[in-house]
């Protein structure tokens, strides 16, 4: 209900109303104001808005003949309902600004914030979400003062809509979501309606189209149990609009049907209004009444004018000694303002053509983000599915094709990595880890790696390793091994009937550091020495008819010089076109404690054995994954697909660990942790995320996470983390 009804003290009967209008002269008024307004009410709701305005104005004019501020601030407010009603907005926030000034002459009451509350919805209604936030928050103010809290839940609301119309939709959703959570009690199903629209919304512009369809399913089922039609029609065209763009064709139609018809039946309503005749007669009136009013006013001040002419007289004399001042500071400051005009337009061209970089610079990284990303959930269950296969003990001639589907998703798995890269680089959002590294068994198994792709090619593919390179060193696996890939699948791929060579030679061990000069050499189709200057840049490469012919990215380059730069080498090229390329790098490693073997094994198998743990996951082949990976430790696992019911299920039983997947619908495993957290602080919860530009691992362990495991599943570091906290 978007008005509130002021108490009326004159106690009116159902038979009175029942009677005929004479009989309304007979009832002692005991306060005339609240009468007249109890009257315009009446007369409002039943549409005959010319009895209804003519009695609110005896209302206002009975109330200023008595100085009752309080009683004119409650009739402006109501009127400024009936405009407000009536989609009048401009009418009705001009009479709310009435009301607020008498309103403010009085202690803090309901009838005032909900005056404000009412200005922020014209406001919203406008479109002008800047003042309806203001608006909504002086509400706010005065609710607490007085006390009812059971206000914040529909202001609340009103700021998640504002927050959403603004593009905060993180700070909208942090306060629908606590809507939709908290809001169970039927009088709210109007509120939880709206809140689980907007997040819909949000959830669509995202262009998260499954879980937009799950929460404006919700909020139409809801809203088809409030008989709210406007919010039901709105929530019917954007479902079919949502429809469209996953190509429901049927569905679309389905619900721009049921749009339409909503929208007949609200049309048909508002044809059934009687009175808006009236109500523009009376606005023409009000209107000649207020020419009126100027009218006096006018005639006042014409008598205040004839005393004010001296003063007039002496002001322009005044006026015309400080004109001929300034036009002397005005011929002197001209030539300065030419010269700043000048510098402004400059720096406004440069500032414009910084925003459009900057705006192509973040439009890209979000869409590489969001292209990764997404391709993480597929390739989990690839590798997670190759990786049980292999677990199995298979046949000779399956493990063969297994080993080969393994090392083709892992390197799709870090061919999206990299895409993650070149934006977390760029962005510089990046991390180098200090861990125990095997240089040559790496170089070995990518030269085995690449065999396949060498042979396709007819290459002679040889490995170079120096035996005086120590086996522990310290450094970062991960980054070497992506220099390393694009480097050698670059040489193998733009050779031919050549020859590929990697090599791996000590410079230098000195106070435990050793230098090691890396170089990967090839006989391919080398690169043009004009392009030489370019081929590092992202997207690059060396000509079209190049990317038509050998396919790839340009991605490759751009990472292993940002990597090289990263580990402290400087990447070097040598390259002849017809002739081959090679590149080569210098890197610094300390020397490791442990071998490589030891570091794997960190934690004792044992540590496994009848765990209970819950699995938090909504996709099915995931589930079944993860689950298959425990059950091979002997653990006993339980599934949930929503955040909800894991909240109740961990407040219920008894868990050694939980895994929770951060995008589910409904809550996020975000917030569950948190509703989790409040009744247990130790219960180890490890986040299950395909890691994208917007999340880190620091974001996520604030919400109360212990651990982060990244979706594909590395198994020795799946392990690794769950024995941590098992232990």
């Amino acid at each position: 209900m978007k008005y509130f009804t002021l108490v009326i003290i004159l106690s009116l009967t159902l038979s009175v109303y029942s009677q005929k209008n004479s009989s309304i002269k007979n009832v002692e008024v005991l306060d005339s104001t609240n009468y007249f307004i109890e009257l315009a009410n009446f007369h409002k709701k039943n549409n005959n808005y010319r009895s209804s305005q003519d009695y609110i104005q005896k209302a206002i004019e009975f109330a200023e003949t008595n100085q009752d501020y309080q009683a004119q601030a409650d009739a402006y407010s109501f009127l400024g309902n009936v405009y407000f009603e009536l989609k009048k907005y401009s009418d009705a926030i001009q009479t709310y600004n009435k009301s607020i000034s008498l309103y403010n002459k009085q202690k803090p009451s309901s009838n005032q914030a909900y005056t404000f509350y009412n200005l922020g919805l014209c406001y919203v209604d406008k479109k002008e979400y800047s003042k309806a936030e203001y608006y909504f928050k002086e509400a706010e103010k005065i609710y607490e003062i007085i006390d009812i809290p059971e206000a914040t839940k529909m202001i609340n609301l009103q700021k998640g809509i504002v927050y959403r119309a603004k593009g905060e939709n993180q700070l909208a959703l942090s306060i629908l979501n606590t809507i939709v959570v908290n809001h169970d009690e039927e009088d709210h199903f109007k509120t939880k309606a709206e809140a689980l629209y907007n997040i819909g919304l949000i959830e669509a512009d995202d262009n998260r189209y499954n879980l937009a369809l799950n929460y404006l399913n919700k909020a139409l089922d809801l809203s088809s149990k409030n008989k709210n039609l406007e919010l039901k029609a709105k929530i019917a065209r954007t479902l079919s609009e949502v429809h469209e763009k996953v190509i429901d064709v049927e569905n679309s139609f389905k619900y721009m049907k049921l749009h339409l018809q909503i929208r007949d039946s609200i049309q048909d309503l508002n044809s059934k209004r009687i009175g808006t005749e009236d109500f523009l007669s009376f606005k023409e009136a009000e209107r000649l009444k207020s020419i009126e009013q100027m009218d006096r006013e006018n005639k006042e001040q014409q008598r205040a004018n004839k005393f004010s002419k001296l003063i007039s007289i002496l002001s322009i004399a005044l006026i015309s000694i400080l004109s001929l001042l300034s036009l002397s500071l005005y011929k002197n400051n001209i030539i300065r303002s030419q010269s700043n005009k000048l510098l402004q337009e400059k720096n406004q061209e440069l500032l414009l053509a910084k925003e459009k970089a900057e705006k192509a610079s973040k439009a890209r990284a979000e869409f590489l983000s969001t292209v990764s990303h997404e391709l993480r959930t597929p390739l989990n269950a690839i590798n997670g599915i190759t990786h049980l296969l292999i677990e199995e003990n298979p046949k000779k001639s399956q493990l063969q094709y297994l080993t080969s589907l393994k090392f083709s998703g892992d390197y799709l798995l870090t061919f999206i990595n990299d895409i993650l890269e070149i934006n977390r680089v760029e962005s510089e959002n990046i991390e180098i880890e200090s861990i125990n590294v095997n240089v040559k068994q790496l170089l070995s198994d990518l030269h085995y790696s690449f065999k396949d792709l060498a042979s396709k090619n007819n290459n002679d593919f040889e490995l170079e390793l120096d035996t005086s390179i120590p086996d522990n060193l310290i450094g970062d696996p991960t980054k070497l091994s992506q220099i390393f890939i694009n480097l050698i699948n670059n040489a193998l791929k733009f050779t031919k009937n050549g020859k590929v060579n990697v090599s791996a030679k000590m410079l230098k061990n000195e106070n435990n550091i050793s230098t090691i000069h890396f170089e990967i050499a090839d006989t391919g189709i080398g690169i043009p020495l004009e392009k030489q200057s370019t081929i590092f840049e992202s997207f690059s490469q060396g000509s079209v008819e190049i990317n038509r012919k050998y396919g790839g990215t340009g991605l490759g380059l751009a990472i292993v010089k940002r990597l090289v730069n990263l580990l402290g080498g400087e990447i070097k090229l040598t390259s002849a076109e017809g002739i081959g390329s090679t590149f080569s790098f210098d890197v610094d490693f300390e020397l490791g404690q442990q071998t490589f073997e030891e570091v794997r094994k960190q934690y004792n198998e044992n540590i496994f054995a009848n765990k209970k743990v819950l699995i938090v996951e909504d996709n099915k082949i995931n589930q079944m994954i993860t689950k298959k990976m425990l059950e091979n430790k002997e653990i006993v696992c339980e599934l949930i697909d929503n955040g909800e019911e894991a909240i109740e299920m961990i407040r219920n039983n008894s868990y050694d660990l939980v895994l929770m997947d951060v995008h589910l619908p409904g809550i996020n495993g975000t917030i569950a942790t948190e509703r989790i957290r409040e009744f247990n602080k130790k219960l180890p919860i490890i986040a299950l995320t395909a890691i994208s530009m917007n999340e880190n691992r620091e974001m996520l362990l604030s919400f109360g996470m212990n651990d982060v495991v990244t979706k594909p599943f590395n198994p020795d570091n799946f392990y690794k983390v769950i024995a941590q906290q098992l232990g």
